[in-house]
């Protein structure tokens, strides 16, 4: 049975949609708070509950020589700036259980890399941190797999857990979204719909010095979330960007930020006319 709480001001699993978004990697100081910024205002003129997301560190680039981030130090000192200067709960990814400790000294939610779903020290030591855990589907695992994983977060004393689903590997370079699989894992805990990751070709391209870098099919990122939402997620994840052909990471199958605000209106009515339906006898 699935477990509502907070972040912050946000209820997860409450019925209430939210929303996870951000660029994927920080890239910069500056863009990182203009980014939070851009979707912060949106979201509060639209009453939509935000996270703010990015990584500190891509620690499972395909290639040595992809841009990765700024690493832990600096990027916990910029999360922390939007954190304070924005006014809004912070998600990112960690990589090690080592580092787990002072990434909860500033982030409301932990959140364990789909590659790392199956890591159980570190998702115990996620769990024992205290903050909220969100578990990121391995494109590698079954929906109904996930429940050791929510289990491995309960054992250790925290129910304050989300799970997302970001696609699973079809073939080589694709992605295929099961919507099953939303349905599924929500008997076990809140999920969430990665709009974005779900389009990603993973190292289907090569950048412009012939290293291998993951391509995206973009068109198809409102569909999808659409889709989800129907299908009774709990929160819609997208990585949003202001230049996604410029991005440092990810910009294939991110979203233009500009596109941000019709989008979220097109979830809300997929909400209350999925609300409505039900109310009517």
């Amino acid at each position: 049975m699935s477990i509502s709480f907070q972040v912050g001001d946000i209820h997860i699993g409450s019925g209430d949609l939210f929303l996870v978004a951000g660029p994927c990697v920080i890239e910069s100081e500056e863009h990182a708070i203009r980014m939070a910024e851009i979707i912060k205002g949106v979201t509060r003129s639209m009453n939509f509950p935000f996270i703010f997301k990015a990584s500190y560190d891509k620690a499972n680039r395909t290639s040595i020589r992809s841009y990765r981030g700024p690493g832990l130090k600096e990027g916990l000192r910029i999360l922390k700036k939007v954190k304070d200067e924005i006014h809004i709960p912070i998600l990112t990814d960690v990589h090690q259980a080592v580092d787990v400790p002072e990434v909860a000294q500033v982030a409301d939610v932990l959140q364990i890399p789909a590659f790392l779903s199956r890591q159980t020290d570190l998702v115990v030591a996620a769990a024992l941190s205290g903050r909220a855990v969100n578990i990121k589907k391995g494109q590698f695992m079954a929906p109904w797999d996930m429940k050791h994983a929510v289990e491995k977060c309960r054992d250790a004393g925290n129910t304050r857990v989300f799970l997302t689903e970001r696609g699973a590997s079809f073939g080589y370079n694709n992605l295929v979204v099961d919507m099953r699989s939303l349905a599924i894992m929500r008997k076990f805990a809140p999920v969430v719909f990665d709009a974005t990751h779900s389009v990603q070709l993973p190292s289907a391209q090569a950048d412009g010095n012939g290293q291998a870098t993951s391509g995206g099919q973009p068109e198809f990122i409102p569909l999808l979330a659409r889709a989800a939402v129907a299908a009774g997620v709990d929160g819609v994840f997208m990585e949003v960007h202001d230049n996604p052909k410029e991005a440092k990471s990810d910009g294939a199958n991110a979203l233009e930020s500009t596109k941000l605000r019709g989008l979220l209106k097109e979830l809300l009515a997929v909400k209350k006319a999925i609300a409505e339906a039900h109310a009517t006898p």
